[in-house]
């Protein structure tokens, strides 16, 4: 567990106004202005399946706990653990993910951020934990601007929440449970992905997008956060093995409307404004070498036509033939004797 500890975190305004309430307290101000968290459905009416371990944990032990919790309920000290060990069809979609926002953020100009497994942490009355859940992934479109306490923790209602968060499905069903949760909490945007590799789904595969409405999750085809981007494509950006052009030219579309956005492009990024610097400059240097390559054939043309006689690769290569001025080039070849006197020609002064 990587959670910041209520013994050595400054208690915030927003905690230290939370309203009293055991189940649902009222609706208060979060971090981004969007509408504080309620505590969400007791814990009988969250369906976790086999799929968990449930067990005994006391907040106490919970800052100091190894395993991997999937869910925490203070009320009842009640941990959900995942059974299984993490398998790379689970890390998959998360990790895809983590980089296709790399080469959106690279065309915006600008960086996104995220966070991984981050703990979600929803403080009582008290100011002491009540609630907790792992996001699988969580993405931050602006994480210079983002509130967030610790290396990997987020305190729901005091921080900024992430503009997605996503959740890998491969045997369970989240709608039964976290999906109430994130929907309670007020987070904005949720993915569930049902990735190809999952062996006997609860649900088809596939990516599912739920957009906060008035407080309540409703289905969206496309994401919120990524203007444009559909919920299949999304699923086949996650799950292909190599990108597709499709998904390429998507991910390049999205990074210039978000860049367009912010008044931000390309040339916003250090390392690809480098590389396009580096292209412009092969590129005059190409341009560069085929003009003197065309001088260097009229040159010899010219010469030939005269019958003298010229090297196949003269007179490229030769002193002072790249800075020659293309009319003195010109009356050096139909005046020469020969390439020792069109030489003499081009570094005579007169």
């Amino acid at each position: 567990m990587h959670w910041v500890s209520p013994r050595t975190r400054t208690t915030s305004h927003a905690a230290s106004n939370r309203p009293s309430g055991a189940e649902r307290p009222s609706v208060e101000s979060s971090a981004n202005g969007a509408p504080g968290p309620r505590l969400g459905p007791p814990l009988e009416e969250l369906h976790f399946d086999d799929a968990y371990r449930r067990v005994h944990l006391p907040a106490d032990k919970l800052e100091d706990y190894e395993r991997r919790v999937e869910f925490w309920d203070g009320r009842t000290s009640t941990a959900y653990e995942v059974r299984e060990p993490t398998s790379p069809y689970h890390e998959r979609p998360s990790q895809r993910l983590a980089a296709l926002a790399e080469r959106i953020a690279i065309v915006r100009g600008h960086p996104i951020e995220c966070f991984g497994t981050m703990d979600l942490l929803l403080l009582g009355p008290d100011g002491r934990p009540a609630r907790m859940m792992q996001a699988d992934q969580s993405l931050y479109l602006h994480p210079h601007r983002a509130n967030i306490v610790g290396p990997s923790a987020m305190v729901v209602g005091e921080n900024h929440y992430p503009d997605v968060v996503l959740e890998v499905d491969l045997s369970t069903d989240v709608r039964r449970h976290k999906l109430k949760l994130y929907e309670a909490w007020g987070f904005p945007e949720l993915w569930v992905d049902v990735p190809d590799e999952a062996q006997h789904p609860r649900k088809p595969r596939g990516t599912m997008l739920y957009v906060l409405c008035d407080g309540a999750f409703q289905e969206a085809a496309e994401s919120r956060a990524f203007p444009g981007w559909r919920a299949e494509d999304i699923h086949q950006a996650l799950n292909e093995e190599q990108l597709s052009a499709r998904t390429v030219a998507t991910l390049e579309r999205l990074g210039a409307v978000l860049g367009e956005r912010e008044g931000t492009g390309p040339d916003d990024d250090p390392m690809l404004r480098s590389q396009r610097q580096q292209a412009r400059l092969e590129g005059l240097q190409e341009a560069f070498a085929s003009e003197l390559e065309r001088c260097a054939a009229m040159v010899r043309f010219l010469m030939v036509s005269r019958h003298l006689e010229v090297a196949a690769d003269f007179p490229l290569g030769q002193p002072g033939f790249a800075e020659a001025d293309p009319e003195r080039l010109m009356s050096a070849a139909m005046n020469c004797e020969n390439e020792a006197d069109f030489l003499s020609r081009l570094s005579d002064d007169g």
